[in-house]
């Protein structure tokens, strides 16, 4: 009898080319700028495989427990910070990580961040996606999800130009858990108040459900999982706080993705004949310095970039990158909404998901803690108006 044996499966053309794009950039922005910049673009290409791999969305784990009581995707967040505080805290308490000065996301405690975290949350409802969120479901292929960004971008613009109002409204100085208490004391502090979140998540699942929801199984057979995907939701919180970590090491500070978008609409807006540059936000020194040089330069806009391609490459291997442009009216008018409030509420809670609230809760910043309790209220609100805009809510945990 005649041997049979399976072919391995081939790869999708669209696969190479986000892999060809994200190795020019490498390439091209090492020689122009630096192998320091050259590696962040593949950390961020690193970031939107883990994000895309693993469907670690920040907006469905929050609707799902506050919908369904689930906590499973909480807890995962709840893992990832405590890793994120147990590898930062010692570099920021030192002041540099091999050899690289490292400086946190602390930012000061006050209205704005109350403010503008509650919007996000829920920008994050009404636009289906937080920072991450929407540039990895956009690199994977969620025509949808496009619209969210374009006017993500727009709203960051916006709160642009509103800053320096939110920003001389009463608050108090950054406060940082580093400095009160040290790397060590710190890390307890945040460890226990990570356990308290894990452990509500826990006791309101048992009480709702009888019991906690079993990890998904997937096919391991394959040894092509890892790179087919998908991953474990667990997987993907290792991956992102290590990922976070080398960002840290590299760019001396932790990752980022919305100041980029209002780079990326500041320069738009400044093509079109308008002038940013009297806006406060704008002269301040690191944004002037971003305004005047390439935006190529930008560390932020090259990660952006890799998280898109990153994902990309991913949903080609896993064979799910096929866009669909039919999007309901309604779905379209909740993403403009969204964004604009994603966009707005990012630059007045001086950042999102990602810089806020996980890089600021790393940084061990007090502001991240207060956007995270605001931004779950935005989400609770944010949740009640979804069924105006979508026929049904989604109960996936998975996505955004």
């Amino acid at each position: 009898m005649a041997q049979t044996s399976i072919a391995a499966p081939r790869m999708a053309p669209t696969t190479w080319i986000p892999g060809l794009l994200l190795a020019i950039g490498v390439v091209a922005l090492g020689i122009a700028f630096g192998p320091r910049l050259a590696a962040l673009v593949l950390v961020g290409g690193a970031f939107g495989v883990v994000l895309y791999h693993a469907a670690f969305g920040f907006t469905a784990a929050w609707r799902v427990f506050i919908l369904q009581r689930r906590g499973r995707g909480l807890r995962a967040q709840m893992v990832m910070l405590t890793l994120a505080v147990v590898l930062f805290f010692p570099a920021l308490g030192a002041g540099s990580l091999f050899g690289t000065p490292v400086n946190g996301f602390v930012a000061p405690v006050g209205i704005s961040v109350l403010v503008g975290a509650f919007l996000f949350g829920l920008g994050m409802q009404l636009g289906s996606g937080c920072a991450s969120g929407t540039l990895y479901t956009v690199g994977g292929g969620n025509a949808r999800m496009l619209i969210t960004l374009v006017f993500f971008i727009v709203g960051s613009l916006i709160g642009t130009a509103h800053f320096s109002w939110w920003t001389s409204l009463p608050a108090f100085q950054p406060v940082s858990l580093v400095d009160v208490f040290g790397a060590g004391g710190g890390i307890a502090v945040s460890v226990v108040l990570f356990a308290a979140i894990a452990g509500v998540t826990v006791l309101v699942e048992r009480r709702r459900h009888g019991g906690l929801e079993a990890t998904p199984e997937h096919d391991t057979r394959h040894g092509s999982r890892w790179l087919r995907g998908p991953w474990p939701l667990l997987a993907g919180a290792v991956g992102l706080a290590l990922l976070n970590f080398i960002t840290l090491w590299l760019a001396g500070r932790p990752w980022g993705i919305t100041s980029a978008f209002a780079l990326w609409g500041a320069k738009g807006f400044e093509a079109l004949g308008g002038d940013v540059s009297q806006w406060g936000y704008w002269q301040l020194p690191g944004n002037a310095e971003a305004l005047r040089a390439s935006v190529w330069s930008d560390i932020t806009t090259v990660m952006n970039l890799g998280i898109i391609l990153g994902a990309m490459i991913a949903a080609s291997l896993a064979g799910r990158f096929a866009p669909n442009w039919r999007i309901p009216l309604r779905s379209v008018v909740a993403a403009v909404i969204g964004g604009l409030l994603l966009g707005y509420g990012a630059r007045l809670a001086f950042g999102c998901n990602i810089g806020a609230y996980f890089g600021g809760i790393a940084s061990g910043s007090l502001h991240g803690w207060l956007w995270l309790v605001a931004a779950f209220a935005g989400n609770m609100l944010g949740v009640k108006l979804r069924p105006w805009f979508f026929e049904r809510p989604r109960r996936t945990l998975e996505g955004r």
